[in-house]
């Protein structure tokens, strides 16, 4: 055997996407380049690593056997690094954490000056809705999660970051005045939703409910950008989180409609399992929101307080 780290990173990936040409987008190699590698690594196993029916790539019992074995060694490689970096006296390791969709517009900035400063430190941010956030931190998958409503069947500690409010925002163009009728933005206008599972959606729900209205027009779109995107064509009128919509509201492309009960307020909370025995970046980072959190509010988010 004589396989390359290079090699085993190239097979990782075409597992995880069960495709060559994704593969070679995503490691920003050519197409050729990747299938030359996928060639010489099977060439050093005599039984079948992939497999392609029609024109899908599909991994064989047998490799993905393989796949968990490779991904041990390069795990194995990143903590020979981190172990490096941490006799040279650098902060190292690996930060996973999973965002609810609309978080991507918060989380960043609450962590880029820390890794900056830390440049041993991988991050790793998913951002999907908030039941695969809350499903990767029960399976322990992640180091923290960022949700705006915390979950009831896990046993998480938390650092609350900064209020989230959801407001009714509709198309400039849809209305020629802001004080309209309930009938007209809940019952004449089409209402868009996020997905099931979406915390935005749940918040939604619960207000509808809670004020009787009835929805004869509804669409279900599968991210906060999407819904964003149909307001502003004039498709429908959405509750939306303020934090996704700074710019439009800036330009005057999007109206915040007053609804009485609204803004819904609830806060971004960071979280992590109560269990959880965390690495020595995972408590830098603590500490460093504790000590900075107020201040990259005020600097980056105090245009919140106009709406």
């Amino acid at each position: 055997m004589n396989y390359t780290l290079h090699q085993l990173q190239i097979y990782l990936k075409i597992c995880e996407l069960q495709s060559i040409t994704r593969a070679s987008e995503e490691l920003h190699l050519t197409q050729p380049a990747v299938s030359i590698q996928l060639k010489n690594f099977q060439d050093q196993f005599p039984i079948p690593l992939t497999e392609v029916v029609g024109r899908q790539l599909y991994v064989t019992q047998f490799g993905e056997e393989i796949a968990r074995a490779a991904e041990k060694i390069i795990k194995e490689v990143h903590e020979i690094n981190y172990k490096t970096l941490a006799y040279q006296g650098k902060l190292s390791g690996r930060l996973k954490i999973s965002v609810v969709s609309t978080g991507k517009y918060v989380m960043p900035y609450f962590i880029s000056e820390f890794m900056t400063k830390n440049d041993g430190v991988e991050l790793l941010m998913d951002v999907t809705n908030k039941s695969m956030v809350v499903r990767s931190l029960e399976l322990n998958e992640v180091d923290f999660s960022l949700v705006s409503v915390l979950p009831k069947n896990l046993k998480v500690n938390c650092l609350e970051l900064m209020p989230n409010k959801l407001f009714y925002v509709s198309s400039n163009k849809l209305f020629k005045s802001k004080k309209v009728t309930k009938k007209q933005l809940f019952e004449e206008v089409p209402l868009i939703y996020r997905e099931e599972g979406s915390a935005t959606r749940n918040a939604m729900e619960t207000f509808i409910k809670k004020n009787n209205f009835n929805i004869n027009k509804k669409m279900e779109l599968t991210s906060n950008e999407a819904v964003k995107q149909a307001v502003l064509s004039g498709l429908g009128c959405s509750i939306m989180p303020l934090i996704g919509i700074k710019n439009e509201l800036m330009n005057n492309e999007l109206d915040i409609i007053p609804v009485k009960g609204l803004p819904i307020t609830t806060k971004w909370n960071l979280i992590w399992l109560k269990s959880k025995k965390l690495s020595p970046a995972a408590f830098a980072l603590l500490d460093y929101l504790n000590e900075n959190k107020n201040n990259i509010i005020n600097e980056r988010f105090a245009w919140v307080n106009k709406f």
